[in-house]
């Protein structure tokens, strides 16, 4: 029996049994034909979308009626428009250098820029004076503008002619030896410096407030003479008792180094002071 094109088919002794084979057949024969079906409109789609791609980039770059440039061209910015990475801030220097920082010995050379006051205080504070394990008393002070007056022999005379306008003193002992050191004050560090190489005689010592007389009535003392700046200090130190000074005698020399090195200590500080202040007042 056969029920005609593509229906099933029995077989030749018509006894009702399918002729699986004939169906096989057909069935792998319509799953061709749907293959290529698909397959030709996959291509037909594929090309339809590339024309119409096509088409959008000719409008895109076309002369859109035959013009030069078309709109959408003309909208697109030129290269030279564009910005480029040389138009980013750059950092900026001044060709002008800073000024250098002021000079601290400038501050205690001259009249005209040391303007601290200049106290038995500002240089000889407090009530004891500690170099490294050794610490000494303070007893008497004295600040005069006689300069002649805290001197002995020759000294006055030097003090005066190289223009000296104020001196200040302080004694500082320990275990029975004194020693007193004045800072003469001049107009220059040229001044200064012409008194302290010149120095003949001595600084007057100074008693009181704890310490006897000494340094007089004929006892060897040590006497030293310098400057820092316009600033020339002296000191004389011996014992307490009036015994005179000898090479061996190194406490008597160590209170005296002591008590130099203490002077230019808080003469430099003064000029460092003064200084900073200058560099952190307003520009005028």
């Amino acid at each position: 029996m056969s029920f005609g094109q593509g229906g099933p088919s029995w077989g030749p002794e018509e006894n009702g049994t399918p002729d699986w084979a004939a169906l096989a057949e057909a069935s792998a024969a319509r799953g061709r034909r749907r293959k290529w079906l698909m397959i030709g409109g996959g291509v037909l789609a594929t090309a339809a979308v590339g024309a119409i791609v096509a088409t959008a980039v000719v409008t895109a770059n076309g002369n859109d009626g035959g013009s030069a440039s078309g709109k959408q061209a003309s909208e697109l910015p030129a290269p030279e428009d564009l910005p480029s990475q040389s138009a980013a801030p750059q950092p900026s220097f001044s060709s002008v250098a800073p000024p250098p920082p002021p000079d601290p010995k400038d501050y205690i050379a001259d009249a005209e820029k040391d303007k601290a006051p200049v106290t038995v205080d500002a240089f000889f504070p407090g009530g004891k004076l500690a170099m490294g394990d050794r610490v000494y008393t303070k007893g008497a002070t004295d600040d005069t503008r006689s300069c002649a007056a805290t001197t002995q022999g020759a000294l006055g005379s030097i003090l005066t002619g190289n223009g000296c306008d104020q001196v200040v003193r302080a004694t500082y002992s320990k275990d029975g030896v004194a020693v007193t050191i004045g800072l003469a004050v001049f107009p220059s560090e040229a001044d200064a410096r012409k008194a302290a190489q010149e120095a003949s005689g001595g600084l007057a010592s100074l008693g009181g407030s704890g310490v006897p007389t000494f340094c007089r009535g004929g006892a060897v003392c040590r006497r030293t003479s310098n400057y820092y700046g316009r600033y020339a200090y002296f000191t004389v130190g011996g014992f307490t008792d009036g015994t005179s000074v000898t090479k061996a005698d190194k406490g008597v020399y160590a209170a005296g180094d002591d008590l130099r090195d203490f002077a230019s200590r808080q003469i430099r500080h003064r000029g460092e002071v003064q200084a900073s202040a200058a560099a952190a007042a307003p520009a005028p």
